[in-house]
C-alpha cells in the first residue's frame, strides 16, 4: 500500500508559550525565531526556550522550525554557524534560511528549508534549491494553482516538499525583493527590520501631474485567507500550509490554528490518501472564527489568477465587522441598534466607524449599558467631541470583542493521542498494555493475588473507570479491554499505579522512537544555477554566498542592495500587485472597450508621501509593477560610519559602472 501524503499545518510563534499553544490547538509544526538572524527583529527567543518548545512538540511528533533567514554580513557568518549548532542541540528540527552562504559553512546535520525571502516563482529556481540540499521550499505568495502545480512537477516529493502561505498579512512585494525601507531609513527588510512603507498613504499622480488617487494606501494589501482553497492547493502539490504571524498575539495563533485544524481534519476524513503530519486530536472550548482577529479584510490573492479587489486602500487598520448603527448621540455617550438582537457588547469592546472622508475612526467602549431589544448605550473612552462625525444612522463596526479576548485568555483547547488499554492476567498478577494511535506501546505489571469481587458488575465498572482516568497525560482512552478469564477485585490504588506506569512506559517509547528529519544532500557535481548573472536582487551580502553562486556556475554576481553599490534609481520593490489594474487603468482592461481601446497606456505614475517620492513603472509582459527610487545619502553615510567603527565586513562586487532601471 502506498504511504499517505502527510499534510502539515505550520503555525507561527512569537515566543515559546505561544508555540506550545499552537501545538495544543492543532499545529503539526511551529516556526519561531531564535536569539538572532531571524528576519523579525522583535521576535527573538533564547535557545533555552526553543528547547522547551521542542520538547513539548516532539511529544506529539510535531516539529519546530527555527528562522535563521536574514542575509548575513561576513562578520555574522561564524555567530550564525554557532547558533545553528546550539539550535540543533536544543532539538530544533529544521532551519529556515535565506542566505545561501550558510550552505558553505560547517552546519549541523539539520534539515534546511528555503525561506519565502528566496523568492521562488519558477520551476527552475525550485528545482535548483532542491538540488542544492533544501528539503522544503516556501513558494511566493503570488503564484496561482497552475504555477504551483508546475513547480510540483519538477520536484521529487521524497527530497523536497512545497510550503505555501494560507493566512495572515500579505507583503505587497515579492518576498526578498523590497528595499524601500532600507533606502529611506537604513532599516533592511531582508535583515528583519522593515519600516513598512507599504502601509503608508500616498498621493498617486500621473505623468501630467494629475491626481489619480488621494491619500490612498495603494501598496497595502488585504490579508491572505485560503480557507476555501485548501483542497485545490493540496491537489496542486502543497504539503505544508503556513500561517503568517510571528508578531501576532496568543489569541490570534490559537484561533487561526484551530480554524485551519478543523478544515484540514474535515479534508482528511474524506481523503484517505492524506494523513496528519503529527499525532493527537484536538478538542476546542470555542468556535474558531478568523473574523474575530485583526484583519484588513480578506483576499485569496492570486491563487485563482489576478483579482482586482486585493488592496486595503482605505486603511491598513482593522475595520472589524458591522454590528449595527447609531440611533442617538448625546454629550457623553451614543446609542446604537445592533443588527442581531442576540449580539452582546462588553466594556472595553473596540468600536469604529468611517467618517465622510473614508477615514476609520476608533470609538472604544469604556462602559456599555444594555437597553433591551438589541439597543445599547455606549460611553466611549475618548470624549464625544473627538467623535464629531458620529451621528444618527452611522454604521458601527466592532474590531475587538472583549468577551472573545477573555475566552481565549483561558484554556481553550486540549490535544490528546488515542490509546488502547488492555488489562491481562499473568501468572502472578496483572499486566496493563497501552498502544497508541501510532503503534507505540508500553506496559506495566503488578504482582497481585486473585480475589473475587463481591459485586462483579460494579467491580468491572470501577476498574474501567480507574484505567480510563488519563487526566493531564497526553492520552485519551479510545478503548479499554479487560482480557481477564475471571472477574477480579482490583484495589483502586493498584489500578491507578498500573495505569500510571503503563502510560509512563508508553511516553518513554514515544520519546525513544522520535527521529530527526533527515538532512538532504546536495547534488554532485553542483547543479548550475538557472542564470549566469545575478543583480543586487539576489541579496548576496557575504563572500560565502558569492562563492556558493560561483560554485553553481554564476559568472557575474552583484552585491546586495545593503552593500550600497546601487546609488542611482533602481527597483526598490517588485510586486505582482498593480496599482493601475486596481484603479481600473490597465491597458489590458481597456482592450476591446469601445472609445477606450488604445487611449490607456502603462505610463509611469508617481507615489508621494510627504517628502518621499517614488515612481511606479509597469512591466506588462510578466504583469509586474516596479517601485523605483534611490537610496538616501544619509543612509549610506551612517552605514559607512557604522562599518568603520565596528569593523563590519560584507561583500562588494567589482565596479561595473552606473546601473539604472530599464
Amino acid at each position: 500500500m502506498p504511504q499517505p501524503h502527510q499534510i502539515e499545518l505550520l503555525a507561527p510563534a512569537r515566543d515559546a508559550d505561544i508555540g506550545i499553544e499552537a501545538i495544543q490547538h492543532g499545529a503539526d509544526a511551529v516556526y519561531i525565531g531564535g536569539p538572532g538572524f531571524g528576519a523579525r527583529a522583535g521576535a527573538g527567543n533564547p535557545v533555552a526556550d526553543i528547547e522547551r518548545l521542542a520538547r513539548h512538540a516532539h511529544r506529539f511528533d510535531a516539529r519546530i522550525f527555527v528562522t535563521l533567514n536574514t542575509i548575513l554580513r561576513d562578520d555574522e557568518l561564524e555567530p550564525a554557524r554557532r547558533l545553528a549548532w546550539q539550535l540543533y542541540d536544543a532539538g530544533a528540527d529544521a532551519l529556515i534560511i535565506q542566505d545561501m552562504g550558510l550552505l558553505q559553512l560547517d552546519l549541523p546535520p539539520i534539515q534546511l528549508h528555503a525561506s519565502t525571502q528566496t523568492d521562488i516563482r519558477t520551476p527552475a529556481k525550485a528545482r535548483f534549491l532542491q538540488d542544492a540540499g533544501l528539503s522544503q521550499i516556501v513558494l511566493a505568495r503570488e503564484l496561482d494553482l497552475t504555477q504551483i502545480a508546475a513547480i510540483r512537477d519538477v520536484l521529487e516529493p521524497a527530497r523536497c516538499g512545497i510550503e505555501f502561505f494560507i493566512h495572515g498579512a500579505l507583503c505587497v512585494a515579492y518576498s526578498g525583493q523590497c528595499y524601500i525601507s532600507h533606502a529611506h531609513t537604513g532599516r533592511s527588510a531582508n535583515r528583519g527590520d522593515c519600516s513598512q512603507a507599504c502601509r503608508l498613504p500616498y498621493q498617486v499622480v500621473d505623468a501630467q501631474g494629475r491626481f489619480v488617487a488621494h491619500d490612498a494606501h495603494v501598496l497595502s494589501m488585504k490579508d491572505n485567507n485560503q480557507s476555501l482553497n485548501l483542497g485545490p492547493l493540496i491537489d496542486a502539490g502543497v504539503r505544508s500550509f503556513k500561517i503568517e504571524g510571528r508578531y501576532k498575539d496568543m489569541g490570534y495563533v490559537k484561533n487561526i490554528t484551530a480554524h485551519y485544524r478543523r478544515l484540514f481534519d474535515d479534508i482528511l476524513e474524506q481523503r484517505p490518501e492524506l494523513a496528519r503530519a503529527s499525532s493527537g486530536r484536538c478538542r476546542f472550548g470555542f468556535t474558531p472564527d478568523p473574523l474575530q482577529n485583526f484583519n484588513r479584510e480578506f483576499t485569496d490573492y492570486f491563487v485563482h489568477g489576478r483579482q482586482i479587489d486585493v488592496g486595503a486602500f482605505d486603511t491598513p487598520k482593522n475595520p472589524g465587522q458591522p454590528i449595527g448603527h447609531v440611533t442617538r448621540v448625546a454629550g457623553d455617550h451614543f446609542e446604537l441598534q445592533t443588527d442581531d438582537p442576540a449580539l452582546t457588547l462588553a466594556n472595553g469592546d473596540g468600536l469604529c466607524f468611517w467618517d465622510p472622508l473614508k477615514t476609520l475612526v476608533g470609538a472604544q467602549a469604556n462602559r456599555v449599558e444594555a437597553l433591551g431589544d438589541g439597543r445599547w448605550r455606549v460611553f466611549p473612552k475618548d470624549p464625544m467631541a473627538q467623535l464629531r462625525e458620529l451621528r444618527r444612522g452611522t454604521p458601527v463596526h466592532r474590531n475587538r470583542s472583549m468577551d472573545w479576548v477573555r475566552a481565549l485568555e483561558r484554556k481553550s483547547a486540549e490535544r490528546r493521542i488515542d490509546v488502547w488499554l488492555t488489562l491481562s492476567e499473568t501468572a502472578d498478577g496483572l499486566s496493563l498494555s497501552a498502544i497508541d494511535e501510532d503503534g507505540h506501546s508500553g506496559a506495566a505489571q503488578v504482582a497481585l493475588a486473585w480475589a473475587a469481587p463481591r459485586q462483579p458488575a460494579a467491580a468491572e465498572h470501577a476498574l474501567r473507570e480507574a484505567l480510563a482516568r488519563l487526566g493531564e497525560t497526553l492520552f485519551a482512552p479510545l478503548g479499554i479491554a479487560l482480557a481477564l478469564p475471571r472477574p477480579w477485585f482490583v484495589p483502586s490504588s493498584v489500578a491507578n499505579a498500573l495505569r500510571r506506569d503503563a502510560i509512563a512506559a508508553l511516553e518513554a517509547a514515544r520519546a525513544a522512537a522520535w527521529q530527526r528529519l533527515p538532512r538532504a544532500q546536495p547534488v554532485e557535481p553542483p547543479t548550475p544555477y538557472p542564470e549566469d548573472t545575478l543583480s543586487y536582487l539576489a541579496n548576496v551580502f557575504n563572500h560565502k554566498a558569492r562563492d556558493f553562486y560561483a560554485r553553481h556556475g554564476v559568472r557575474v554576481i552583484d552585491a546586495a542592495y545593503e552593500s550600497h553599490q546601487e546609488p542611482g534609481e533602481v527597483s526598490l520593490m517588485i510586486t505582482k500587485h498593480c496599482v493601475r489594474y486596481s484603479l481600473s487603468l490597465c491597458p489590458k482592461q481597456a482592450k476591446g472597450v469601445v472609445g477606450v481601446k488604445g487611449t490607456i497606456r502603462a505610463e509611469p505614475l508617481q507615489l508621494i508621501n510627504g517628502k518621499e517620492r517614488l515612481t511606479l513603472r509597469f512591466d506588462c509582459k510578466p504583469c509586474e509593477m516596479h517601485v523605483v527610487g534611490r537610496i538616501k545619502p544619509g543612509v549610506v553615510q551612517r552605514a559607512e560610519r557604522e562599518a568603520a567603527e565596528h569593523a563590519l565586513r560584507f561583500y562588494r562586487a567589482p565596479p561595473r559602472g552606473t546601473r539604472s532601471f530599464e
